[in-house]
């Protein structure tokens, strides 16, 4: 049965797949073991594709890590990053000097634009115990007039996002982090100044929402024209506008319908990616996103002669200590240190 709410429904697969503005969308769940000493899994690595090691064995990636899990340097330009870190931690160090640990909620917004080099690592800190591990990494799209403009690296501590809470008619919950957006009063923390997200016009929203057993929510209302994609990566069953969405699916809907969500009797996980599309021509080569190929020839000179400022860390795949708590290092030499 099809719905007029609903443009599409479709399996997730690796990536997520993405509407303008947003152009990459990844969930990353991994069980890691105990860490070593240093910060890597206590278990032998033996037959896996070091550098290279996208699949899932004894429960998780080691992704580009040889020692810590992780993606060590590597250059982007055109776009931001939202990394989204619900468990364990990421390790950030970049080109611009700028550095951070995150986590327990936390979320990294990065504006590339005209160029940076940075690494984001996964230290296993905890050596007595497991090291659970889940993110979400976005990619928004930067608009043409953005795409080289300097960049920016700030951190949304999770005290500082908020949480949107309904009540239906049964008083059963759902609750949503608003990383990016609005609903009603609750506003997201502002986000990089020249994000796509800056302007409200654009209807930006990143919000991941989780809605208890048989719970009812219906999607606020957005501008016609805006793009609105939902992930259901966590629950049992879930109806989106009277229609069986599939664990594991995405449905994206039309903005401007009420969209009710009807949860089974698991609670259930959901992200939403949402804004007005940027309507732009997209040239992407790996880590460069740019509007023609001459500027992805450009991006890929620039960074052949300046790797886009070097890089200044002993290491390319560099972690911070593993007593150094939840901080951020950001490139005038600030530093805020968190608990």
């Amino acid at each position: 049965m099809s719905s007029p709410k609903i443009k599409k429904i479709a399996p997730l697969g690796f990536p997520w797949e993405t509407q303008d503005p947003f152009l990459f969308c990844v969930h990353h769940e991994d069980f890691y073991p105990k860490g070593n000493e240093a910060m890597g899994p206590a278990v032998s690595l033996s037959g896996r594709a070091l550098g290279n090691d996208f699949t899932i064995r004894d429960g998780f990636r080691m992704y580009h890590g040889q020692t810590v899990p992780g993606f060590p340097a590597h250059p982007h330009r055109g776009f931001e990053t939202v990394t989204i870190a619900r468990k364990g931690f990421v390790d950030h160090s970049d080109s611009l000097g700028a550095a951070g640990r995150f986590g327990a909620g936390d979320v990294q917004w990065m504006t590339a634009g005209k160029g940076v080099q940075h690494c984001e690592m996964f230290p296993l800190v905890n050596k007595e115990a497991d090291n659970p591990f889940e993110i979400f990494q976005i990619w928004l799209n930067l608009p043409r007039a953005s795409k080289l403009v300097e960049p920016h690296f700030a951190m949304l501590w999770a005290d500082t996002i908020p949480t949107y809470v309904h009540h239906d008619a049964q008083g059963l919950a759902t609750e949503v982090k608003v990383i990016a957006g609005k609903i009603g009063e609750v506003q997201a923390p502002a986000p990089a100044p020249n994000s796509w997200a800056a302007n409200p016009a654009n209807e930006v929203g990143i919000w991941t929402i989780q809605m208890a057993p048989n719970a009812r929510w219906t999607l606020p209302l957005a501008a016609k024209e805006t793009n609105r994609s939902l992930y259901f990566f966590k629950g049992g069953t879930l109806q989106v506008a009277g229609q069986p969405l599939a664990l594991n699916h995405t449905a994206q809907v039309f903005a401007h319908e009420e969209v009710e969500l009807v949860n089974g009797p698991e609670p259930s996980q959901l992200l939403l990616l949402q804004g007005k599309p940027l309507q732009e021509p997209v040239v992407q080569y790996g880590p460069f996103v740019m509007n023609t190929r001459e500027e992805i020839q450009q991006a890929m000179h620039e960074f052949q002669r300046t790797e886009f400022g070097g890089w200044p860390w002993p290491s390319y795949a560099h972690v911070h200590p593993r007593e150094k708590g939840r901080f951020a290092r950001y490139a005038d030499g600030t530093v805020v240190e968190k608990k």
